[in-house]
């Protein structure tokens, strides 16, 4: 019986191993954050940042991990009751009323446009024990590869064990914009929502002046309390790259996000470095037997032009006879730029009889 090998490397740069590479220096006529990172979605690389590491309180913009857990875990179209402990609490507010009802999705709203802390416990208390609530928080942060941050709250009012870093937060906000219903509600300038035993609508204005007035935007959150100043977590997508600029503790954070993005947009573009259709052949291999290359999709990476003049890949590990012979055999598929190594995954293959 003659057995086909077909090689299938389905590569997903969300997922890719990145290694240290080139970033670009922002200078700016603004204020330095205490903490900044500039990151784009679909691959993770890190295109500007400042004390990215940094533990620092992060106010209201704990609520893009506290819509995205909801998002990932729980009905949006489940209509819940307020219960008195949702009402009436510290800071922003849409002010909810006890009793009243609302859908999930409809307090995500309230959350995310308005920085709503009243919606952020109505999630937490309702849709599970609030602790457990908090624990499911972490655990999605932990999904999106954070490992210095720690969540004790769903809304970002100021305690010492609440703190994230620019990194984490980038992350965590790139994971969130790769989900549609987050992303709807993160970009909606204005909207009405249910105002249950009224004759009238809740209408909802984003507070995110950048959705108004920056070319491009997409969201995502504002936040602000005295332990962490102002931050703002911002996207904008141009020319089919999307990019996400955090900044902690920034006195001027419209201004200095607006510079961060343009910077990251006049610096770098989504570059193909891996052709699909490049791969879709069909190589000969010892004694005749034949092993099919291909892949899942094109590649793109951000790349500045003169790294995009200088890529090169390999497959490192295995030779084509290696994949002939033996189908579990594994390789690195590995690009470079300027001689620097971006990413490595493993290639696989698979035998259809």
């Amino acid at each position: 019986m003659k057995v086909k090998l077909s090689l299938y490397f389905a590569i997903i740069t969300a997922i890719f191993g990145i290694f240290q590479f080139s970033k670009i220096d922002v200078a700016s006529a603004y204020t330095v954050s205490s903490g900044e990172c500039v990151m784009e979605v679909s691959t993770g690389r890190v295109l500007s940042e400042y004390s990215s590491d940094k533990k620092l309180p992060m106010a209201s913009t704990t609520k893009i991990l506290t819509a995205l857990t909801v998002i990932e875990n729980f009905d949006l179209d489940k209509e819940i009751t307020v219960p008195k402990k949702a009402t009436g609490v510290e800071g922003s507010s849409i002010y909810l009323r006890e009793g009243e009802k609302l859908t999930v999705k409809e307090l995500l709203y309230g959350l995310m446009l308005r920085s709503g802390n009243d919606c952020a416990e109505c999630l937490a208390i309702s849709l599970v024990d609030r602790s457990k609530f908090i624990a499911l928080m972490n655990e999605t942060a932990r999904k999106a590869g954070v490992i210095n941050s720690n969540f004790v709250n769903p809304h970002g009012l100021h305690d010492k064990n609440h703190y994230t870093t620019a990194h984490d937060l980038a992350k965590i906000t790139c994971r969130a914009l790769k989900n549609s219903v987050f992303k709807e509600i993160c970009s909606t300038k204005r909207i009405k929502i249910s105002n249950d035993g009224y004759d009238y609508d809740r209408v909802l204005i984003n507070k995110n002046k950048l959705l108004f007035n920056y070319d491009g935007a997409t969201g995502v959150k504002t936040g602000f309390t005295k332990k962490a100043g102002r931050c703002l977590v911002s996207s904008a997508n141009r020319n089919g790259m999307e990019v996400v600029s955090v900044v902690i503790n920034s006195p001027q954070m419209w201004e200095r996000s607006t510079e961060l993005l343009d910077n990251a947009f006049n610096s770098y573009s989504l570059v193909k470095i891996v052709d699909a259709l490049d791969f879709d052949r069909v190589f000969a291999g010892k004694r005749g037997k034949k092993v099919k290359i291909c892949i899942a999709n094109d590649v793109y990476f951000p790349l500045t032009s003169k790294e995009s003049s200088s890529v090169t890949y390999k497959f490192n590990g295995a030779t084509l006879d290696d994949f002939i012979e033996n189908a579990t055999k594994t390789a690195d598929f590995e690009v470079f730029a300027e001689n620097k190594l971006i990413f490595s995954k493993k290639i696989f293959t698979i035998i259809d009889n």
